[in-house]
């Protein structure tokens, strides 16, 4: 009798309890997700040069910031702020709502390494050779390294360490905490470019093009050099991994793809007329490497073949590094442009005049894109009354 009198009872407590569920389900539904993030110079570990979310139609300037030299370096943005280093040898974090500054720290030279930001660090190397961590809310300082050369490359992170290359010929193993060095890997030329980091049968692996030529495979936990492939002429980009395959422009006016697993080389892009180094890193997307060249060209590329999908003109160099956007490469060049690209047809779809040449690489987050001038303007663009 008793059982038989709980039952209605047990009945009504269930579906309150699905009730509950429901709601909180429809209110974490409802909830905005976590604004998406540009922590280092390609966006993520692979360097592919891919954005979360898109861009609105028509970005228009939303702010400017003004710093005292050229900006060279690539934004990163996290949190709300967003963090540049400029030729003045300032690094800044400004807020990304209004660009109103955070706070600034002054380096031992000339930043043109893009800031990467990680567990509330942000870490960036400078002309004079020396690797800081700050801390990325007050920009107090967390350590300092000194390599023997410049350092220009972005840094990338494995096995609780910071990688860096520099213009000493290394690229260094950096514990992420105190800066010591983990290990160093010796090379034939600079380290200009960041750093992939992927994961294969042999663990994290660092994958690292430079300026003697070669591309390399190393194991991150030890620094052991697993395999060194030619690409036929120095390397100034950072290679970009996507689908088993590294891609990578050379200064000797090829785009090349290596195969991750065999170390051969599976095809090499070279334009039969306009014979111009590429600077720029790839974009990779959607079975696309998008890439800009000397020649004032942005141009797609077959993943799988290298065969040349389309091409757009830019009427300027292009060192500026595209970034794929949903459907949109978005890039600038040094005539001052700064442009959006239809990611299937290589359409012009927007287009705006910085009137100072663009050596920057875009940074794009929570539907905003960040990018500096070479007289030393900052500009956010995104949607009027967002």
């Amino acid at each position: 009798m008793r059982r038989t009198r709980l039952l209605p009872v047990l009945a009504v407590v269930v579906l309150a309890a699905l009730a509950v569920l429901v709601v909180l389900s429809a209110a974490a539904a409802a909830a905005p997700a976590a604004p998406p993030a540009w922590t280092s110079f390609r966006g993520d570990p692979q360097q592919t040069g891919r954005a979360a979310g898109e861009l609105p139609a028509d970005p228009q300037p939303l702010w400017t910031f003004k710093a005292g030299a050229a900006i060279s370096s690539t934004a990163a943005i996290v949190d709300g702020t967003v963090f540049v280093g400029s030729l003045d040898e300032h690094l800044y974090a400004l807020d990304l709502a209004s660009g109103t500054l955070r706070w600034k720290h002054k380096a031992a030279g000339a930043i043109k390494s893009s800031p990467a930001v990680k567990d509330g660090v942000v870490y960036f190397g400078d002309s004079a050779g020396t690797f800081h961590a700050l801390d990325a809310k007050t920009g107090k300082v967390r350590w300092t390294f000194t390599a023997d050369g410049e350092i220009v490359a972005s840094a990338a992170f494995a096995a609780g360490c910071v990688l860096v290359g520099s213009y000493d010929q290394t690229l260094s193993c950096l514990e992420e905490r105190s800066g010591k060095v983990r290990w160093r890997l010796e090379t034939d030329g600079y380290l200009h470019g960041t750093p992939a980091v992927v994961t294969t049968p042999a663990g994290e692996t660092v994958v690292s093009a430079g300026c003697d030529g070669f591309l390399r495979l190393v194991r991150a936990r030890d620094g052991k050099e697993l395999r060194r492939v030619a690409l036929g002429g120095y390397v100034a980009a950072s290679p970009a991994v996507a689908g088993g395959r590294v891609f990578a422009g050379t200064f000797e006016n090829q785009v090349v793809a290596v195969d991750l697993e065999s170390g051969q080389v599976a095809w090499r892009y070279e334009n039969p007329v306009r014979k111009f180094p590429y600077y720029a890193s790839a974009a990779v997307a959607e079975g696309l490497v998008v890439v800009g060249g000397r020649d004032q060209t942005v141009r797609a590329l077959d993943a799988a073949s290298g065969k040349e999908i389309w091409s757009q003109g830019t009427r300027g160099a292009v060192d500026a590094s595209p970034v794929i956007a949903g459907q949109r490469v978005v890039t600038a060049s040094k005539s001052g442009a700064m442009f959006s690209l239809d990611l299937k047809s290589g359409r012009q779809v927007w287009r705006f005049e910085a009137g100072a040449p663009v050596e920057a690489s875009p940074a794009l987050a929570a539907g905003r894109l960040v990018i500096g001038t070479m007289d030393g303007t900052l500009y956010c663009l995104g949607a009027k009354g967002r």
